[in-house]
């Protein structure tokens, strides 16, 4: 596995970690096999943004004994409360959050303490110019995080708070569907890229000037949602019509400037064997100019990353796994029986919805959640 520089911090990070989301709702013994896997492999990288108590207390167990092995990106307002994930910029419930994560994890520091999910202006100014980010300065003061980061989806807020010098870390976004967002051209309009350089392909100005900001100032980018929560690995579900590997996606985010470590999610050893291959797959195996030939416009709005930040809900659907299932669903001419026992075993389901939108307020890619917990009741009768 090779390592990089994490942008000014001194730390050198594996160029694939692992985006420790998809470890919610596994056993104690699972979580200790994706860890024990990830670390044979050389990753030493890990996102905890997840507030589930058991998931934390997993990984701090896994991670018992071995704690100096990997560098751990801790979220500051991501919390668990009336039994599921929110985000939260009240201080008390911050605070109690992260002591819970440094209890759990079986820690005295984290590694990087993420502003969590930070995507509009004016949430950026109440962030960075009230409590919560000198909060962040006080443990950074104290040695209980090393260094400040922040999670967004969004270029223009992150390029600020890379410009005001706020961050020394960015996990932000990235796939080459993201960084086609935005245009009603075709590919072949758009890209004209056959004599351009990989890291010249990028259409979305606004994010190339914040990769490249990032590279000047030394601010490293950690990646989430490299495979689109798997959209780009089908060519049924994928916006350029073809079929992205893991390897092509991964190889895709660490050629823009500025990129650190792709983070992939993974749920079994296989998994993060799959992405581990990266460090030793071949420039043919890397290469993903194909998706470019396909001649589609692109279009991932709308398309659910099962990210779950569309919590708190009301009625306490897990939103995330219900969409999960209902994809599953519409990608077969009928409903898998696997898929809908699966389903069925929720403790809550789309019939439960009460159309409030408050899901749809808080999605930061603009998933039609409300439609699809009527498909959703529709599919599976509940």
């Amino acid at each position: 596995m090779n390592h990089r520089h994490l942008g000014k911090t001194g730390l050198m990070v594996s160029e694939i970690g692992l985006g420790g989301e998809w470890l919610t709702g596994l056993t104690e013994q699972q979580t200790f096999q994706v860890i024990d896997a990830a670390l044979a492999e050389g990753m030493n990288c890990l996102d905890i943004f997840m507030p589930q108590p058991q998931t934390r207390s997993n990984i701090g167990r896994a991670l018992r004994g071995r704690r100096e092995k990997m560098l751990i990106q801790g979220h500051l307002g991501a919390i668990f409360e009336d039994g599921q994930y929110t985000r939260s910029r009240q201080m008390d419930k911050v605070k109690a959050a992260f002591d819970d994560l440094l209890t759990r994890l079986e820690t005295d520091y984290i590694d990087i303490g993420m502003l969590h999910y930070i995507d509009s202006m004016e949430e950026y100014e109440r962030v960075m110019d009230g409590p919560f980010y000198a909060y962040a300065r006080e443990l950074k003061d104290q040695r209980v995080i090393r260094h400040i980061g922040m999670s967004s989806h969004n270029p223009q807020v992150s390029l600020r708070a890379v410009e005001e010098g706020r961050i020394e870390v960015l996990m932000f976004s990235l796939n080459p569907a993201y960084d086609l967002e935005g245009s009603d051209a075709t590919i072949e309009e758009m890209m004209k890229f056959r004599d351009l350089q990989s890291d010249q392909w990028l259409v979305n100005t606004a994010r190339q000037e914040l990769y490249a900001r990032c590279a000047a100032d030394g601010v490293g980018i950690t990646v989430m949602k490299p495979l689109g929560a798997g959209s780009l690995l089908d060519a049924k579900s994928s916006p350029f019509g073809v079929a992205m590997t893991v390897t092509q996606c991964c190889h895709y985010c660490l050629t823009r400037p500025g990129v650190s470590s792709v983070l992939v999610g993974c749920r079994t050893p296989e998994q993060v064997h799959i992405a581990a291959c990266y460090a030793t797959a071949t420039p043919e195996e890397k290469a993903y100019g194909h998706i470019f030939s396909a001649g589609r416009s692109i279009q991932m709005t709308g398309r659910c990353m099962y990210c779950n930040h569309c919590q708190p809900c009301p009625a306490h659907i897990d939103v995330a796994e219900v969409t999960k299932f209902l994809d599953l669903a519409r990608q077969q001419p009928q409903v898998p029986e696997t898929v809908r026992e699966h389903y069925l075993a929720l403790e809550h389901h789309a019939g439960d919805c009460i159309q409030c939108g408050s899901c749809e307020q808080n999605c930061p890619f603009g998933v039609p959640v409300r439609e699809n917990m009527a498909r959703a009741q529709e599919l599976f009768g509940r």
